[in-house]
């Protein structure tokens, strides 16, 4: 990135706009790609237990499961756009360490700009990440709680049914005597 941007400071490159977007494009893919290498370090054993339970299909028909893997991979992803919005920032200090200030120079301006609003997209993203995860968790405390419900009420028939069936036992019994 560094040996890019001390290109980009030569006015070859400065008076090409061509060039410079596909300078800048090739550092952003550099930036996403450290960013993916740095998160499968951080999250490498959940990763291989993600890749383990992608290879069990019994495993993957069980809801909690799934939760749980589209939990961690929101957690990757949050985490991923955090470290990007990071490199993303020290891209820009280091470019204005090489390149300085341009003062009105549109390309410089309309990078600068770019930088911003990636930055921007960045921590909107990561927020909407964490929206995402907290709403699933209380997606999943929803369906936990209904579930329960579902099975107090279900015992609940279960003994009524029984105790209808006890009292027509009996009267089935009292008849037989004759009681009736």
């Amino acid at each position: 990135m560094t040996a890019h941007l001390n290109f980009m400071a030569t006015n070859m490159a400065r008076n090409n706009p061509v060039i410079m977007g596909a300078l800048e494009k090739n550092i952003f893919e550099h930036i996403s790609l450290m960013a993916l290498e740095q998160v499968e370090i951080e999250f490498q054993n959940e990763m291989m237990q993600m890749q383990a339970m992608g290879n069990n299909p019994q495993a993957m028909q069980d809801p909690r499961i799934q939760q749980m893997m589209m939990q961690l991979t929101m957690k990757i992803e949050s985490r991923k756009a955090v470290l990007i919005a990071e490199m993303m920032e020290e891209f820009k200090k280091e470019d204005q360490e090489i390149n300085g200030n341009f003062g009105n120079d549109p390309i410089a301006q309309l990078k600068s700009r770019e930088l911003d609003l990636q930055a921007q997209e960045n921590a909107r993203r990561k927020k909407d990440d964490e929206n995402k995860l907290n709403l699933e968790k209380m997606k999943t405390m929803m369906n936990q709680v209904n579930q329960q419900e579902k099975l107090e009420q279900n015992e609940d028939l279960a003994e009524l049914r029984a105790a209808t069936s006890i009292a027509k036992q009996q009267m089935s019994n009292m008849n037989k005597k004759g009681v009736f």
